[in-house]
């Protein structure tokens, strides 16, 4: 089993940032790849950003540029630093942890690739 606990989401005014952090316990080692997903009232959950163990990551076009994934091995821990926000990026935003190795360069961008997911937490931006 692995917890996932997101926090750092508040409100914020357009062109401001957040800094968004995923604390993961117990098998914390299952996990192959994190991720990053948001989901806005009355839309489907979508993918944002992903690291893979090995330290690679990949972004959805919209956030390139604007928002940063790292992770802490140390602190098991993975950050989501976002800059120049907008009223779009309004959002409950989760943290995931998948199980699934795949070789090459998978991007991990899908809901059901994940195992384990945070509760979320509340991002507004104002304009």
């Amino acid at each position: 089993q692995v917890q996932l606990v997101e926090s750092g989401g508040g409100l914020v005014q357009a062109g401001g940032s957040l800094r968004l952090s995923c604390a993961a316990s117990g098998r914390t080692f299952s996990c192959y790849a994190m991720g990053w997903f948001r989901q806005a009232p009355g839309k489907e959950r979508e993918f944002v950003t992903s690291i893979r163990s090995e330290g690679s990551t990949y972004y959805v076009d919209f956030v390139k540029g604007r928002f940063t994934i790292s992770r802490d091995n140390a602190v098991n821990t993975v950050y989501l630093q976002m800059n120049s926000l907008k009223p779009e990026d309004t959002a409950v935003y989760y943290c995931a942890c998948s199980r699934i190795y795949y070789t090459g360069s998978h991007y991990y961008a899908n809901t059901h690739e994940y195992d384990y997911w945070g509760q979320g937490t509340q991002v507004t931006v104002s304009s």
